[in-house]
């Protein structure tokens, strides 16, 4: 049975998600992971039972509660006891190193830790089955709103961690369904870690509907396109590295499952090399493929299709939300297609969209400081269609030249065999920087063959000048890389 929500229900607390729909549809299947599903019904008896014990052990409202779970049924049931609550998810990777981990939870001062018992890099954690146990059966846990409904962590370029507070209470709203485009038929495949921002945020609004979620432990190319034919998936989460993982599979078996059930194709969270963008559009169909460009912070968000891409290729958009500028250095607007830093600004009549814990934003001077930026370097048009270059920190400057890392790496992951790669900029005593790229490939990659190709995509100043090989992949299951950590490292080991 579809159905779309009310009035009141969008006002409702997160943590009520599961209610709404078992009133409904009790048995229809809610979300399921590759061990197990949980129908409507069982999920909303779940998440009583999750939040009744998260209050015996002292959470209440306004508390934050880190998830350090990997993709599961189990994290999102934790989520909506959580929400519940009236407390804030904080999720974070369950494999983070013990160092950092600890740095996020003293910065966050939970009030509880949901993650697994064999997890050792987490003491004074709990996991769902013990609250589970703990919960008196047919317990029914009153409803509150959370004042902050998420809690990601981000690193950024500095590599400390700070939280990044959501503006916006733990309510359900139709402006995340509408940007997301989730409909209550849907059957979402989400092979992204939910404790990065775009995937749990694009997770909460797919279960806000209704739709059926259907959530990958970790990402696999061919497995991907096997779970979109076997699911029937009408929606799927994706980041530049899958994309190009899923191209490198081949014709055979990319054209091996049927994939007709698709009707969005998100990327988003890095970006993506025109040649891959234009290779999966021809595939699947410009209405199909949709990219987003945002913060965690959500000052602004631009949206695009394929459709409006192949007229404006390389764009991410123009702005849906908020307001996006392009400055030079000393604080001056950009006239249209002149390459800066773009800043961002929240909508003036409503609350902030975030805000830090651990970090202060980066900000124009003066009356100007209500913009913001994330460290991008682009240029907008004259139809407001916005495009990217680079992060300014990531920026190479070669014998007085900008150079882009992520042109180049496009550039290289198009070749056969490289998974993806990593541009860094070395010193050099005659042009000031000298291009070192690190490339996870396969062992039959022929550097010469390499060279040859980058020599036909770039010009002269943009090749690199030296290669460095990998077995390990470079970008994290995000399809986020840290390239001054890769710098760093290299320049310590000189």
């Amino acid at each position: 049975m579809m159905r779309a929500l009310s009035e009141d229900e969008r006002s409702q607390s997160l943590g009520d998600i599961a209610d709404i729909h078992s009133a409904y549809k009790p048995d229809a299947p809610a979300i399921s992971d590759e061990s197990r599903s949980v129908t409507w019904s069982e999920l909303a008896t779940r998440v009583h039972q999750i939040a009744s014990a998260l209050a015996a052990r002292g959470v209440k409202e306004g508390d934050l509660v880190t998830i350090g779970l990997p993709n599961s049924v189990d994290f999102l049931e934790a989520a909506l006891g959580v929400w519940k609550l009236g407390a804030t998810p904080q999720p974070v990777s369950w494999r983070m190193p013990r160092v950092e981990l600890e740095a996020v939870l003293n910065l966050a001062a939970p009030s509880a830790v949901i993650a697994r018992q064999d997890l050792e890099t987490i003491r004074d954690k709990v996991d769902v089955a013990t609250l589970i146990s703990e919960a008196q059966p047919g317990v029914r846990q009153p409803s509150a709103i959370a004042p902050v409904w998420k809690a990601p962590t981000s690193g950024g370029s500095t590599g400390r961690p700070k939280l990044i507070l959501a503006g916006q209470p733990g309510r359900i709203s139709s402006a995340p369904m509408v940007i997301w485009r989730t409909l209550a038929d849907d059957v979402g495949l989400m092979p992204g870690p939910l404790y990065h921002n775009g995937p749990f945020v694009s997770a909460a609004s797919l279960l806000a509907v209704g739709a059926h979620l259907v959530v990958m432990r970790k990402f696999d190319a061919a497995e991907t396109l096997a779970a979109i034919e076997r699911c029937k998936a009408t929606w799927i989460y994706t980041v530049p590295t899958m994309m190009n993982r899923i191209w490198g599979l081949g014709e055979e078996a990319r054209n091996a499952h049927d994939l007709s059930s698709l009707r969005t194709l998100w990327h988003l969270a890095a970006p993506c090399p025109p040649w891959l963008k234009k290779a999966f559009i021809d595939w699947l169909g410009g209405e199909v493929i949709w990219e987003l460009y945002a913060g965690t912070e959500a000052q602004a968000v631009t949206v695009i299709n394929g459709a409006e891409w192949l007229a404006k290729p390389g764009s991410v958009g123009r702005v849906v939300a908020g307001e996006m500028q392009v400055f030079d250095e000393a604080g001056n607007p950009l006239a249209p297609g002149e390459i800066g830093e773009i800043y961002m600004r929240a909508p003036k009549e409503g609350p902030a969209t975030y805000s830090y814990l651990g970090a202060s934003a980066r900000t124009l001077e003066g009356p100007l400081s209500d913009w913001e930026s994330l460290g991008d370097i682009g240029s907008i048009d004259a139809d407001g269609f916005v495009f990217l270059a680079d992060r300014r920190t990531d920026m190479i400057l070669v014998g007085g030249a900008n150079v882009y890392p992520a042109e180049i790496e496009g550039a290289l992951e198009e070749f056969d065999g490289v998974h993806s790669a990593a541009v860094i900029g070395l010193p050099d005593d005659d042009l000031g920087s000298r291009i070192h790229a690190i490339l996870h490939a396969d062992d039959r990659v022929d550097p010469k063959a390499l060279e040859a190709h980058v020599a036909t995509r770039l010009l002269p100043y943009k090749r690199p000048r030296t290669y460095e090989f990998t077995a390990e992949p470079l970008r994290d299951d995000a399809g986020k890389v840290r390239r001054s950590q890769l710098r760093a490292e290299r320049l310590t080991a000189r």
